[in-house]
C-alpha cells in the first residue's frame, strides 16, 4: 500500500513538471515569437505546422524505441530522464536567443530551437504516459491513476499560464530578458520533478523475448480502430482548446485593455478544471464515461457562448470574466481525463484484437496529436492575427479586427467542439460492459 501511494505521489510531481513546461511553450510560445522577436504569425503557424509533419514520424519512432528497451533501470525511467534533461535544455535556449542574432538567423535560430524541443520532449512525454496500462488495470485503478496524472499535469499547466505575464514583464531589463530568465528557472524545476518521479517509480520486470518489429508494431496500431478515433478526437477537441490558449494574450490585452487580466483568467480557470477532474469518480458512480463526456463538451461550449458576450458588450467585469474561465474549463478537464483513460483502454483493446499489447506506441499518437492539435492551432492564430490586421505595435486596435479576434477565439473553437462530439459518440464502441469483458478475456489468455 505504501509503495502504492509512494508511486502515485511520484507520478503526480512527474506530471507537474512536464505540464510547466508544456504550458510554457504552447502557450506563450506564438507571443514571444510574434511580440517579443517580431516574426511574423504566418511564419510561426507554417514553422510549427512543419515540425508537426516531422513528428508524424518522430513520435510513433520514439514509441517503438521505448517498446524495444529493456535496461535494469526498466522500460520508461531512462528515456524519462535522458528526455528531460535535454528538453530543459533546449527550453531555455529556446527563449534564451543572443541578441547578436539578427535577419534570417532568427528565423533559424527559432525553427531549429522549436523542433529540438519537439524531439526531446518526446523522448520523455512517450514514456510517462505509457506507464498507466502498464502499471494499472482497467477499470478503478487505471482511472483513478489517470485522474491524479491529468490532475497533477492541470496544476503544472496553470502555473506558467497564471505567473509567466505577471513575471517576465517585472524581471530583467526587458520583456526578452525576463521570458529568459524565467525559462530557466522553469526548466531547473522541470529536471527536479522529474527526478522525482523516476526515483520514485518502480517498473515491473519486462520479460525477455522476442522484440516485435517496426512493422508488426505499426501494423498492430493501424489494426486498433478504437484508438484512432481517440486519437481523432483528441485532434478535434484539443484543437479547439489550444486554439483559445493562443489568443487568449491578444483578447485580454487588445481586447479588454487589460493584460494581467490573462492571469486571472488561467487561475480561475485552472481551479475549474482541477475540480472537475478530481469530481470523475464521483460522476462516474451515476453516468456512463461517454455520457460525461458529452456534457463536459456542452458545458465549455456554453462558457464560449458567455465569453462571446462579454467581449462583444466590450466588458472587463472580474467576476463575470472569472465566471466564463471556470465554466470553459470545468469542461475541459473532464474531458482531458477522459481521452487519456478512453486510450488507455484502447491499449487493452489492442491486445484483445491483434495479440500484440503496444503501450508506448499507443501513447506516441497522444504525445504526437496534442503537439499536432497545438500546431493546428498556431498556425490558425498565426495566419489569423495577420488576416485581422492585428498591429502588435498599435495601442488600439480597429473594431473589424477585434471582432475578428473574438471569432477566432471564441467561434472557430466552439465549431470544432461540436464536430468532436458528434464523431466520437458516432465512432467510440468501447462501453464499460465491453471493457469489462475485454479484461476479464485478457486474463483468461495470460492465465493459460
Amino acid at each position: 500500500m505504501q509503495h502504492k501511494m509512494r508511486q502515485t505521489i511520484s507520478f503526480g510531481i512527474g506530471a507537474v513538471g512536464k505540464d510547466i513546461v508544456y504550458a510554457l511553450v504552447s502557450g506563450f510560445i506564438l507571443y514571444y515569437y510574434n511580440t517579443v522577436l517580431g516574426i511574423s504569425g504566418t511564419f510561426t503557424g507554417i514553422m510549427m505546422m512543419a515540425a508537426r509533419v516531422f513528428d508524424a514520424f518522430n513520435d510513433p519512432l520514439m514509441g517503438v524505441i521505448v517498446e524495444k528497451t529493456n535496461t535494469r533501470f526498466g522500460r520508461y525511467r531512462p528515456w524519462i530522464f535522458t528526455g528531460t534533461v535535454t528538453n530543459a535544455l533546449v527550453l531555455y535556449g529556446m527563449f534564451a536567443m543572443p541578441e547578436s542574432v539578427t535577419g534570417t538567423g532568427v528565423l533559424v535560430y527559432a525553427s531549429v530551437a522549436y523542433v529540438l524541443w519537439g524531439v526531446t520532449y518526446t523522448m520523455m512525454d512517450i514514456p510517462f504516459w505509457s506507464m498507466i496500462p502498464a502499471l494499472t488495470s482497467a477499470g478503478r485503478e487505471r482511472e483513478n491513476l489517470s485522474v491524479i496524472g491529468r490532475t497533477s499535469a492541470a496544476v503544472g499547466y496553470a502555473i506558467p499560464t497564471v505567473l509567466t505575464m505577471l513575471i517576465v514583464v517585472r524581471i530583467g531589463g526587458s520583456e526578452r530578458q525576463g521570458f529568459a530568465l524565467f525559462a530557466a528557472a522553469i526548466a531547473v524545476l522541470f529536471v527536479i520533478t522529474e527526478l522525482i518521479c523516476v526515483l520514485g517509480i518502480r517498473e515491473k520486470a519486462i520479460p525477455a523475448g522476442k522484440a516485435p518489429t517496426m512493422r508488426e508494431m505499426f501494423g498492430a496500431l493501424l489494426a486498433n480502430d478504437q484508438a484512432m478515433v481517440v486519437v481523432v478526437g483528441i485532434i478535434l477537441f484539443n484543437a479547439s482548446l489550444y486554439l483559445t490558449t493562443q489568443l487568449a494574450l491578444y483578447f485580454f490585452k487588445y481586447d479588454i485593455g487589460n493584460s494581467d487580466l490573462y492571469s486571472l483568467f488561467g487561475t480561475i480557470g485552472g481551479v475549474g478544471q482541477i475540480l472537475s477532474m478530481v469530481s470523475l469518480p464521483v460522476l462516474r458512480r451515476r453516468w456512463s464515461s461517454k455520457t460525461i463526456l458529452t456534457g463536459s463538451i456542452g458545458v465549455t461550449i456554453f462558457g464560449y457562448a458567455f465569453l462571446f458576450v462579454l467581449g462583444s458588450l466590450g466588458s472587463s467585469n472580474v467576476p463575470l470574466l472569472g465566471l466564463a474561465a471556470f465554466i470553459i474549463y470545468i469542461g475541459f478537464g473532464l474531458a482531458t481525463v477522459l481521452t487519456t483513460v478512453f486510450l488507455a483502454d484502447s491499449v487493452d483493446y489492442g491486445e484483445w484484437k491483434t495479440g500484440r499489447r503496444n503501450e508506448s506506441v499507443i501513447f506516441s499518437m497522444q504525445t504526437f496529436v496534442v503537439k499536432l492539435a497545438s500546431a493546428i492551432s498556431v498556425l490558425v492564430a498565426g495566419v489569423g492575427i495577420d488576416l485581422i490586421g492585428l498591429d502588435t505595435e498599435a495601442a488600439v486596435q480597429t473594431a473589424g479586427t477585434l471582432l475578428g479576434l473574438r471569432v477566432l477565439m471564441i467561434l472557430v473553437p466552439i465549431a470544432g467542439l461540436l464536430v468532436s462530439i458528434f464523431y466520437f459518440r458516432k465512432k467510440y464502441a468501447l462501453t464499460e460492459e465491453m471493457n469489462r469483458r475485454i479484461a476479464a478475456e485478457l486474463k483468461e489468455r495470460r492465465e493459460q
